[in-house]
């Protein structure tokens, strides 16, 4: 069901950017759209879950389901052009996806087709394909922390890790829509294999995932059922050492994972969310610490970490930012 305007703090009108924009946020758990104004207010917006058991056309039925409903909201015919910020791997490229966790995805051509449920409402507009760190980058660079800055690092840390890139005052997707991709840089030259097929990298370290399975296999013994890196945070908080070192070999890696991106493009910020980043200073607190001896470059040495602002909104909001940024607007 469409749901009132939300607003996202401290809204901007992007610098020539006219009409409204359709964003559609796909994941491995819901799939939402809603429309985007050129401040940046969220209205008409709507989401369903990612469904299970289905065949790609399964899936991307509630996609089209997404573009009906927001084809019925007033601002519809404003509409200029649609941004689609989904889990990867992507190929804006190609304009395809295969998510890890959408398995009936593989080289699914999602831009394409979005762009024939758009048409069939009557908005005949172009459409940007980007991942989701992407995404949360754009999002993060017009109304987030990363406002104000011309080079930034923007990173997701939940149940994978992902990121995007922005330099000289620009979102930097690379040519599949790619680039910034920080976890599956290695830290580790010997360390555990990763689901991408590499060993040590940062998602096979510090993802949510990654944090519990290590924690329980280092003698980590929940108090609670809560087994999961948001259980294994009150842990640390409340003092347990194995969820302490935990925090610490992740705020590790993503601290040397964050120096090498800063030593090679000259970033100076690295603003992260995502769920595993909801556990403040239990992350942040040992990141910034081994932070100090990986950025060590007098022209890094000003890099700051800060937490990311627009929670769960940066996903609908980042879409339609890289898509005005991305696009020219039309309307056929």
């Amino acid at each position: 069901m469409i749901t009132p305007a939300s607003t996202v703090p401290q809204p901007r009108t992007v610098d020539g950017s006219t009409g409204v924009t359709a964003a559609v946020d796909i994941g491995g758990t819901k799939i939402a759209g809603a429309l985007v104004r050129p401040d940046g207010t969220m209205t008409a917006a709507t989401r369903r879950p990612t469904p299970r058991g289905v065949d790609g056309d399964g899936v991307m039925a509630a996609v089209e389901e997404v573009v009906a409903e927001l084809a019925a909201a007033p601002e519809w015919a404003e509409v200029r052009r649609c941004g689609i910020g989904s889990a990867g791997p992507v190929d804006a490229s190609r304009g395809t996806v295969s998510p890890v966790n959408i398995g009936a995805w593989r080289g699914f051509p999602v831009q394409a087709r979005t762009e024939a449920a758009l048409a069939a409402h009557g908005a005949r507009v172009p459409v940007a394909l980007v991942g989701d760190g992407v995404a949360m980058t754009a999002a993060e660079h017009w109304l987030g922390a990363a406002r104000g800055h011309d080079n930034a690092l923007c990173m997701v840390v939940s149940t994978g890790v992902g990121g995007g890139l922005v330099l000289d005052g620009r979102l930097h997707p690379g040519p599949t829509g790619n680039a910034g991709h920080i976890g599956h840089i290695s830290v580790a030259f010997d360390g555990e294999p990763c689901v991408c097929g590499a060993r040590g990298c940062v998602e096979a370290i510090a993802s949510g995932t990654s944090l519990a399975r290590w924690a329980l296999a280092a003698g980590w013994q929940p108090a609670t059922a809560d087994r999961t890196a948001a259980g294994l945070a009150a842990a640390a908080r409340d003092g347990d050492e194995v969820a302490r070192a935990a925090f610490d070999r992740a705020g590790r890696a993503l601290a040397a994972a964050i120096a090498a991106t800063a030593t090679l493009v000259e970033v100076d910020v690295a603003v992260i969310g995502g769920g595993v980043a909801l556990s403040g200073d239990t992350l942040f607190g040992p990141l910034r610490a081994h932070l100090a001896s990986y950025a060590t470059l007098d022209f890094v040495q000003g890099l700051t970490v800060v937490p990311a602002a627009l929670g769960t909104d940066a996903g609908l909001i980042g879409a339609a930012a890289a898509a005005v940024e991305l696009l020219p607007a039309s309307r056929g």
